[in-house]
């Protein structure tokens, strides 16, 4: 009976043992580092995170994302498009595992997603029509005068203008670019909001409208806003966070980063200087 019950408990022992075995493995970046894939998540907005024609991951997000990835031994990145607001519950549902999107770690989003140590630094910007005749060059404008200011569904402009203090009445959300572009060329909107380096990039390709210029740089509750972005991740992903954090670490600032990222806009004008996530998730 005693042997009967020392082999039961020996038994017992062993598969509890296995199951925590393999609940301590399962975890996402022991599932990609064993697979060799991962999917990141981008929204097509240059240049932060995009598709070339061909389907390859482009942009500054997803150029760190490859080489990080690379190099912690995941060589197959595959890349799902989706719009900026569906990014987070797409992560949250499984459908990719990294945002690669240059997305803005905000105090609000920390509270569903983790985000690694940021990448960059970047100001705002508008988009407006040739000759900016509504004469829109910074958010002030937009409060004193009877126009209209497109903004992304799920981007941080929303919320910039809402605590500014403009009424919402006169902000337009749009679920794109493309969608904020034509509205502001069909009158629908006065001016797009969203990063500067982004407002560039649109002006480039479309000789009906331009970058705001000079644009008076965004001050809220007398404190001056940048934005500081970089990977989102499942909350219970830590290990993969913490594996992005300590490749980032010794290649953001470094010559091959900048040369990496400088064909998308940024450089060491848009070094995050040593800025952490947990300070800006407070």
């Amino acid at each position: 009976m005693k042997k009967s019950l020392g082999k039961y408990l020996i038994s017992l022992m062993s598969f509890t043992i296995a199951l925590f075995s393999v609940s301590v493995a399962a975890t996402t970046l022991d599932k990609i580092k064993d697979e060799g894939t991962v999917t990141i998540g981008v929204a097509n907005e240059v240049p932060y995170g995009y598709t070339t024609p061909d389907g390859e991951p482009a942009g500054e997000a997803p150029s760190i994302a490859v080489k990080v990835l690379n190099d912690l031994g995941v060589d197959n990145v595959k890349v799902v498009v989706t719009e900026f607001g569906s990014l987070i519950p797409d992560l949250r549902a499984g459908r990719f595992d990294v945002i690669a999107a240059g997305m803005y770690i905000t105090p609000k989003r920390c509270k569903q997603i983790l985000f690694s140590n940021p990448t960059y630094s970047i100001g705002e910007g508008f988009l407006v029509q040739n000759g900016n005749p509504k004469e829109l060059i910074g958010y002030d404008s937009i409060d004193s005068k009877a126009v209209k200011l497109g903004v992304m569904s799920g981007s941080v402009e929303y919320g910039y203008a809402r605590d500014y203090g403009i009424d919402l009445s006169k902000v337009v959300t749009l679920p794109d670019y493309p969608s904020g572009v034509a509205a502001l060329k069909s009158g629908r909107i006065d001016a797009l909001a969203g990063t500067s380096l982004t407002m560039a990039s649109l002006a480039q390709k479309d000789d009906r409208v331009e970058l705001a210029q000079p644009f008076t740089p965004l001050m809220i509750k007398g404190k001056s806003v940048k934005g500081y972005g970089g990977f989102g991740f499942r909350p219970a992903d830590t290990a993969l966070r913490d594996a992005f954090n300590t490749e980032l670490k010794g290649f953001i600032d470094t010559k091959e980063h900048i040369a990496m990222v400088e064909p998308y806009g940024f450089g060491k004008h848009t070094s995050p200087s040593g800025m952490t996530a947990a300070k800006l998730c407070k």
